[in-house]
């Protein structure tokens, strides 16, 4: 593989929320991207889904050249994939019907072209095992929606090359992405696994009666939630053990918090899965889905100019400081 191919041209397999708002972020980055979906009224979803998000990626910058008059669309597979320098592929979460599509791309296109799964779990390893040329199969799973959403999990299977891990790091970060690198494959990857987490102790909280589905929500996103967006566990853990840091932390809240954790898991019951259905709909009220993700979506990009200006200001004071940028 050639190690600085440049990536013009993305090919999108299946066009739903991650495939359009992934085909949204590449456009605007001035990339030409071929579309692929069977699903009835796919394309014009698809270009309504670019419409729609085009406002908050110009408020963020569109790349020169950057224009939804490069987006094209066909129901045919390998005439979308004709002249693909990266594949990103969101078919359904099946791993025979992966295994096989892999295998159908491996046949068909130049070992150059990357292909990687926006998979939220399924192992690269179980993809790749049908594929000639494995090495240049990757996941990379955004986080929804992937045009505003930082975040992309990059993961190997065992017969990955490092270079389609390097070139895929590079290519996602070229993006403005947030790209980390799991170094070992595990269900679920990270992130998900750490929403799991969250869940498990929601679930608990829910069926013992300690709260309802609006008092955990509050608690998320007006407690920790905030701080999240700004810095991870660790480091708040760093600045919560006050002059003593990490090790403060460790030795003084750590061992506590450990017997919080419940000694079972919760069940999902009937009736915990129709509390929480119908304490999150009132939660909603007579908002639709759509004027959520507007809301939702607003607010993330609050947030990430914040953390722009914020990052930029730091490094600036690093800078006149006579410290180093991180």
């Amino acid at each position: 593989m050639a190690k600085n191919k440049d990536i013009r041209k993305v090919a999108i397999i299946g066009t739903g929320v991650i495939g359009a708002s992934w085909a949204s972020l590449y456009l605007a980055h001035g990339l030409d991207v071929a579309a692929t979906d069977i699903a009835p009224n796919a394309e014009a979803a698809l270009r309504h889904f670019v419409d729609g998000a085009w406002p908050a990626l110009t408020r963020f910058g569109l790349a020169p050249g950057a224009s939804r008059e490069r987006l094209t669309f066909s129901v045919d597979l390998h005439k979308a994939l004709s002249d693909a320098d990266f594949v990103q592929e969101n078919g359904p979460e099946r791993p025979d019907f992966k295994t096989k599509l892999f295998a159908d791309l491996d046949a068909s296109l130049p070992v150059t072209t990357i292909l990687a799964s926006s998979s939220s779990g399924i192992p690269m390893t179980v993809i790749q095992s049908a594929c000639n040329n494995p090495g240049r199969c990757v996941i990379g799973h955004p986080f929804n929606p992937p045009h505003l959403m930082p975040l992309v999990e990059v993961v190997g299977g065992e017969k990955t090359s490092a270079e389609t891990i390097g070139r895929t790091m590079d290519f996602y970060a070229s993006l403005g992405k947030k790209p980390i690198h799991i170094r070992k494959e595990i269900k679920g990857f990270i992130a998900n696994r750490l929403q799991a987490a969250l869940w498990r102790e929601i679930l608990f909280l829910l069926s013992e009666g300690v709260a309802d589905v609006s008092a955990v929500d509050d608690a998320v996103c007006w407690g920790p939630g905030l701080r999240w967006g700004l810095m991870g566990p660790s480091m708040l853990a760093h600045l919560g053990g006050g002059q003593g840091g990490i090790q403060h932390a460790i030795d003084h809240l750590f061992r506590p918090m450990t017997t919080w954790w419940a000694t079972s898991d919760p069940a999902l019951t009937p009736g915990l899965e129709k509390q929480i259905a119908e304490g999150t709909l009132r939660l909603a009220g007579s908002r639709s889905i759509e004027e959520l993700e507007r809301e939702r979506d607003t607010m993330l990009m609050e947030l990430l100019a914040t953390r722009s200006i914020g990052e930029k200001a730091a490094q600036a004071a690093i800078a006149s400081a006579g410290g180093t940028q991180p």
